[in-house]
């Protein structure tokens, strides 16, 4: 293995057939045309609205309708750009990628280890997600790529991610010290099926292993301590691979898949993304007199341990319109301002919120007593070092705030003096926190860059601005 310096950005620019933007396969960096933006509390947030398809899911549908026989149809996809970047290496790899309406698309894909060798390197921009799950539908194919990304993906690491996958036969032949991006991925020309056992709770590393065994003959296992989010799971059996799931231990699962089957192309309705949820949601409950309703969100129960938190926190949700497509379960929340007392939230429940602790933590600060989040060492390997991006984001808008070890500790007096400038750390979660809390802080919130908000949800201030808040 060798070790490469990080190179030099580049400055082309490819489209997606149908879509109308194009995005520059430019690294970013956070001085690039910072976004500041300020928040201030508006008053009641009222009204009815669609946040984005879930991001997973998007990747997902995809990265799976690359892999399979004839054409997968997608409806409601995540149009960010973390997710337009994955459509363009499936394109880049072989697979015939095109919109065909509004957040509509049309995939036709390669098959199993069907992908071609691309051209140029694969830029995912910021999406971790993207990125880790490309290398495993990569490592089961006999060709070599790529990986690279913008300045905040740089600095993540992937060493987790391509330890199982040298194991199936893959090799990391060229990578950044300390196994960063950019990396170059030489996939197995016989990839071997293995049994893996996940040192953390992560969908990422366990879906790697997944797609990489698709290429691989026999079964290949993948055993979890903490059950981490199930969507590659459900949407493999979507597509028609022979997959089974069954408890491991209290909280684990133990997911089995046989090789080397031939999916098909299948139709994927994208539920909202109840990530992206959690923002309207807590704006909802801190802002005196709100009441607003967000349809079609994603409830599965491996994705809404913030919704239970919040409940347990004394927050009005209601679920209504219960229904399911391609696995996923979706209902619409009816969510109104509330009374927030402070909880302590148990680890295990880490991975079906490890996205949402950042807002969770603004509903904590507007709580009365304190709150306890614990086991949250995953947070410090995400778009930025997030455990100690949210306490900075609380203590300069006057909240008491604690690290512990692993555990975030916030002492909720019922109100946020608020005033404080965020920095973002080039990172949307904390961006899009931030302006949360302003809705409801005594004095407003500004925030020193929005312009990453667009990775994940692209119109998260209109819409917000929609609902009645004050962001200017």
């Amino acid at each position: 293995m060798c070790y490469l310096r990080p190179r030099a950005p580049r400055d082309t620019t490819r489209t997606l057939k149908g879509h109308p933007r194009a995005f520059k396969d430019t690294i970013l960096t956070h001085s690039d045309q910072p976004r500041p933006l300020q928040s201030r509390a508006s008053g009641a947030l009222t009204g009815k609205v669609r946040v984005p398809g879930d991001k997973s899911i998007s990747h997902r549908s995809l990265i799976l309708g690359a892999l399979s026989v004839g054409e997968t149809r997608i409806t409601g996809l995540l149009e960010g750009e973390d997710v337009l970047n994955t459509a363009k290496s499936m394109q880049a790899l072989g697979a015939a990628v095109e919109r065909t309406g509004d957040f509509a698309w049309r995939v036709r894909g390669v098959g199993v280890a069907g992908f071609a060798q691309p051209k140029a390197p694969l830029d995912f921009g910021n999406s971790g997600t993207g990125c880790r799950l490309v290398m495993g539908a990569v490592a089961g194919c006999p060709i070599s790529a790529v990986f690279d990304g913008d300045t905040s993906l740089r600095t993540r690491p992937m060493r987790r991610i391509f330890d199982p996958l040298e194991k199936m036969g893959a090799k990391v032949i060229a990578v950044v010290e300390g196994g960063k991006l950019p990396l170059t991925l030489q996939g197995a020309r016989d990839p071997l099926p293995i049994t893996y056992k996940t040192p953390v709770a992560s969908a990422q590393i366990k879906s790697a292993v997944l797609l990489a065994g698709l290429a691989a003959p026999g079964t290949t296992t993948v055993i979890e301590s903490e059950a981490s989010r199930d969507h590659t799971e459900l949407m493999l059996k979507h597509f028609g691979a022979d997959i089974t799931s069954v408890m491991e231990g209290q909280h684990g699962r133990r997911i089995t898949l046989v090789g080397q089957p031939e999916l098909h192309g299948a139709a994927v309705v994208v539920p909202a993304d109840p990530s992206s949820a959690a923002f309207p949601v807590v704006a909802a409950l801190i802002a005196e007199g709100s009441d607003v309703v967000l349809s079609d969100v994603m409830t599965n129960p491996l994705r809404t341990g913030l919704f239970t938190t919040l409940r347990e926190m004394g927050g009005a949700i209601e679920e209504s319109e219960v229904r399911g497509d391609a696995g996923e379960p979706m209902a619409s929340l009816r969510v109104r301002a509330s009374k927030l007392r402070g909880v302590e939230v148990p680890p295990e429940r880490a991975p079906s919120m490890i996205d949402e602790y950042l807002v969770l933590a603004v509903a904590a600060s507007f709580a009365e007593g304190t709150t306890i989040m614990r086991g949250l060492h995953e947070l410090r390997v995400k778009e930025s070092d997030r455990l100690a991006a949210t306490a900075d984001m609380l203590r300069v808008n006057g909240v008491k705030v604690e690290i512990s070890g692993d555990d975030l500790i916030v002492e909720g007096r019922g109100h946020v003096p608020g005033g404080g400038l965020v920095a973002t750390h080039m990172d949307h979660r904390i961006a899009m926190s931030a302006l949360v809390m302003g809705c409801a802080s005594d004095q407003p919130v500004k925030v020193d860059d929005t312009a990453f908000i667009a990775t994940s949800f692209p119109d998260f201030i209109p819409m917000m601005r929609s609902l009645g808040a004050d962001f200017s």
